[in-house]
């Protein structure tokens, strides 16, 4: 299994998380578990997609090729994509949909593309040209529930907007309710917990910010759909 980010171009920065590169789907199937992110995704064939966030894990199956994608930052991808981001959520939509007078003509580079690095140029310069800019209110919310365990009340407090205005800005720019990220940011600090020596699962899950081990076995097994010991068997942190 190979899987490979590489650090976005300058311009990029305040909108792209990484760019990436998959070689896992050429010959096998892979587990995805909610990351809080939008990427532009190429298939290997075909036209670009825009795979919304995800609520649940979801299983890749086989392209026969590598596959790589833009991943944009939490709180970006409302405005590099022009709609909220709620809106696919869930979902795989043809780049086409979501900018329908750009789209046609990247769709015809990607496909005659000779590989993942032009294809990943192509994508990339196609975000670039979209001169987007994070909501920082949404990028603030999202670092500060990644940081730590925080109540919505208390953040919306924290940040001087009332917990309406920071729902709204939250899930245009996300896609998530701040709710729902803040599960989705639980989790990933799980997995960097996990990297930590010798602690116990129990351990783990407070670091974390699980209120016990019962409690994240049940928010675990929902994000993903396997057990916390499954899941952290073979998980990497990727970059969000």
């Amino acid at each position: 299994m190979t899987y490979r980010e590489y650090r976005a171009p300058t311009g990029l920065l305040p909108v792209v998380a990484c760019l990436w590169r998959n070689d896992t789907l050429v010959d096998g199937a892979e587990r995805v578990v909610p990351d809080g992110c939008v990427d532009l995704v190429w298939l290997g064939a075909g036209a670009p997609l825009v795979v919304g966030p995800d609520t649940g894990p979801v299983l890749w199956e086989p392209t026969g090729v590598p596959t790589c994608g833009v991943r944009l930052r939490q709180g970006a991808a409302g405005n590099v994509l022009g709609l909220p981001a709620s809106t696919v959520r869930d979902l795989q939509v043809p780049l086409a949909e979501v900018w329908p007078e750009e789209a046609g003509a990247l769709s015809e580079q990607v496909a005659t593309a000779g590989d993942t690095a032009e294809c990943l140029r192509l994508l990339a310069g196609a975000v670039l040209h979209r001169r987007a800019m994070p909501d920082p209110l949404a990028t603030e919310a999202a670092r500060r529930l990644a940081d730590r365990e925080i109540r919505v009340a208390d953040l919306a407090a924290e940040l001087g907007v009332s917990e309406r205005q920071l729902h709204r800005r939250v899930t245009a720019a996300v896609g998530y309710a701040p709710k729902t990220l803040a599960r989705v940011a639980r989790l990933r600090r799980l997995i960097g917990a996990d990297e930590a020596p010798a602690m116990s699962l129990a351990d783990q899950a407070l670091a974390a910010g699980y209120a016990s081990q019962a409690h994240m076995t049940d928010e675990v097994h929902r994000l993903t759909g396997v057990t916390p010991v499954r899941f952290l068997e073979d998980v990497r942190l990727t970059a969000a």
